[in-house]
């Protein structure tokens, strides 16, 4: 399994504790919005090693603009979701290759 591959779990797995209704909101409230900053540069890791190593690089993209319109409580909810989803699978995927 390589860095790229290892990030992108990492990131899936964050993004869907993000989702998790309430507690998610209640976190990055509580923190001020410093969780989706710390999550769009994470993203913009994950993509930049991901262009690197010629990888799909989707994801990591809609976790950016997921960082941008998570502070908008419903539609936050939904993008983190779905970009928890589009992560993991990208990551399960590239595990399996």
């Amino acid at each position: 399994m390589n860095r790229t591959t290892i990030l992108k779990w990492i990131t899936g797995i964050c993004e869907g504790l993000l989702a998790i209704p309430l507690a998610g909101g209640t976190f990055i409230v509580s923190m001020t919005w410093t969780p989706l900053l710390f999550m769009f540069v994470f993203h913009t890791v994950t993509l930049i090693l991901s262009i690197k190593d010629s990888r799909f690089s989707s994801g990591s993209i809609l976790g950016m603009i997921t960082s941008f319109l998570g502070a908008i409580p419903f539609v936050g909810w939904v993008m983190h979701t779905i970009t928890a989803i589009v992560l993991l699978i990208d990551a399960a995927i590239e595990t399996k290759k």
